[in-house]
């Protein structure tokens, strides 16, 4: 009876080894860099605590890619949680096991599975999901459940619903919150990338002198699609009609900008 006992003991102790073994196994990963300042969030959303900024040069184990827009990664202090996949913040400097999902696991019902979250491919299919409502009539308020009307941000949310699967915040500037939320922002338009989303504060005439020279703090009222080319997708009244496509430069969209950038994280 002893000698029974005291090999179950021992095949008990083993069984732990092993998998305490697996366990650490799981966790060797390929390290990375960050490249630009990104939130530390604790779980993988953008609603989640943060334990603040990871800066430019600090490195991270990357553990696991959770889905196409979230690393689970170690800093340097021991803690684990999320940044972006997005490669404008991180840059994997190994091969490692960082994924375990394959091919990833899609973000809010998207289809694609994109290398990240801020892909050409995933880009592509937000505009052209854009485009698919050329000369949709304006609405202001227009009613999020249908796509028979669209104002601004209602037009955006979805685009990006259909194109990436992100459903965005119902208004224009809950969605320039939530862009700001994720890092990289500009406020030189032509410093932003095609599908990235462009803020404006109201409109105050065609000269550049109507418009104050520091935009920070004013209150955002229009959003739309940057295109690439000084373009932008959108819609804005009734008697433009509808969603359409504009110019930037020398325009009243440049003198209004406020800042940019991507949703894609």
């Amino acid at each position: 009876m002893k000698k029974q006992l005291t090999a179950l003991l021992l095949a008990t102790t083993v069984t732990f080894s092993v998998g305490a073994l697996t366990a650490e196994q799981a966790l060797a990963a390929s390290d990375a860099t960050i490249v630009s300042g990104v939130n530390f969030r604790k779980a993988p959303n953008t609603g989640s605590a943060t334990y603040g900024l990871l800066k430019t040069g600090e490195k991270v184990d990357i553990l696991d890619k959770v889905n196409n827009y979230w690393y689970k990664v170690r800093d340097d202090q021991g803690r684990v949680g999320y940044i972006s996949t997005s490669s404008k913040y991180v840059r994997t400097d190994g091969s490692g096991g960082s994924s375990s999902n394959g091919g990833g696991t899609s973000n809010g019902g998207s289809t694609s599975t994109p290398s990240t979250g801020n892909s050409s491919e995933l880009v592509n299919k937000v505009i052209a999901a854009g485009k698919k409502y050329m000369g949709t009539p304006y609405e202001f308020g227009s009613n999020r459940s249908n796509t028979s009307t669209f104002d601004c941000s209602d037009f955006t949310r979805q685009a990006f619903k259909e194109g990436a699967g992100i459903t965005l915040p119902s208004d224009s500037r809950g969605q320039a919150a939530y862009v700001k939320s994720l890092g990289g922002t500009t406020t030189n338009w032509r410093n932003l990338k095609p599908g990235d989303l462009m803020f404006f504060m109201s409109y105050k005439g065609t000269k550049a002198s109507a418009y104050p020279s520091d935009k920070s703090n004013q209150r955002i009222t229009h959003v739309g699609i940057y295109l690439g080319d000084g373009k932008i997708l959108h819609t804005f009244s009734k008697a433009s009609g509808g969603v359409r496509i504009d110019s930037i430069a020398g325009k009243h969209w440049e003198h209004r900008f406020v800042f940019g950038g991507s949703a894609l994280k």
